[in-house]
């Protein structure tokens, strides 16, 4: 079945409808995206590792999960489905800001996403999907952003360029 996801103006206003990887090649479309980060008791963020099978960026690691809502769903219930798909649970979560950003992500491929950033709470081990992600840790804000800054080809392109936006919210509780 072909995933359809939505496309939108610089103002997130629905524009219309593409199929997923059309919307990422050809210099992309600006399309709705969302990404997750849980946090633990200990304000430590869950990290996945995406699977080597992925379209784009595998292997790498990056936020707790990340995907598009399918075209008529909203952020929230794409949130959660996507969660419980690809990690094995769901949480309660909350929308903290959104932003927009195009990166080239391998194969050819272009990102070219307006991020709705949604934070949730976890303490439990993940059961991972391993067609989507491999291995998954806890880690601190500080220690990502250190091991980003050292060795960036091992995150990707989104994860890097929000963590400092991730470090500010959660100062602000």
């Amino acid at each position: 079945m072909e995933e359809r996801i939505i496309l939108v103006d610089q103002n997130d206003r629905e524009i219309g409808s593409e199929e997923k990887l059309k919307a990422h090649s050809n210099g992309a479309k600006l399309h709705r995206a969302f990404s997750i980060f849980v946090f633990n008791s200990k304000g430590e963020t869950m990290l996945q590792k995406r699977a080597m099978t992925k379209y784009h960026s595998p292997g790498l690691w990056t936020n707790t999960c990340c995907s598009h809502p399918n075209y008529g769903e909203s952020i929230i219930g794409a949130a959660h489905r996507k969660l419980r798909q690809e990690m094995g649970f769901d949480c309660d979560m909350d929308e903290r800001f959104s932003f927009t950003y195009k990166a080239e992500v391998g194969n050819g491929l272009t990102e070219w996403e307006y991020d709705h950033v949604l934070f949730g709470r976890y303490d439990k081990d993940p059961m991972l999907n391993p067609e989507e992600a491999e291995e998954w840790k806890w880690i601190s804000l500080d220690d990502l952003k250190k091991d980003a800054e050292r060795n960036p080809k091992a995150y990707t392109a989104w994860l890097r360029i929000i963590i400092d936006r991730i470090i500010d919210e959660r100062k602000k509780g």
